[in-house]
């Protein structure tokens, strides 16, 4: 499933040094096939910002092991891939557990020009 229209990167960053343009992400809980063993609900989100941040609505959590199924993706969809790149079509991503069948979606929500020097 691809993402519908995701933000362009800027043509120029107006820094002094070297930038890196990155996205903004969000992983959002599209669909459960099976039993919500972990509470997590259809629309429940975490977000990824300025590179490496993590942010959880107020109140909200996600599981962790959600999480780690989806976490080594997103430092890839931060970038502009090549077209023809499989990771730049699909977006969807499965929880391990077989029981409950948590399909998350990894949307891409803006994008930053981050000086280089200031990445991890």
């Amino acid at each position: 499933m691809c993402a519908a229209n995701p933000p362009e990167p800027p043509s120029d960053s107006g820094g002094d040094g070297p930038t890196s343009d990155l996205y903004d992400l969000r992983v959002v809980v599209e669909r459960i096939e099976g039993r919500s063993v972990c509470g997590m609900a259809v629309g429940d989100h975490i977000d990824l910002v300025e590179s490496s941040r993590l942010r959880l609505p107020d109140g909200g959590h996600f599981c962790l092991y959600a999480l780690q199924a989806v976490l080594p993706l997103l430092p890839a969809k931060q970038r502009q891939l090549p077209a023809g790149d499989w990771l730049e079509r699909d977006d969807l991503v499965a929880c391990p557990d077989p029981e409950e069948r948590l399909i998350m979606r990894i949307e891409r929500t803006g994008i930053r020009s981050i000086p280089t020097d200031e990445l991890t």
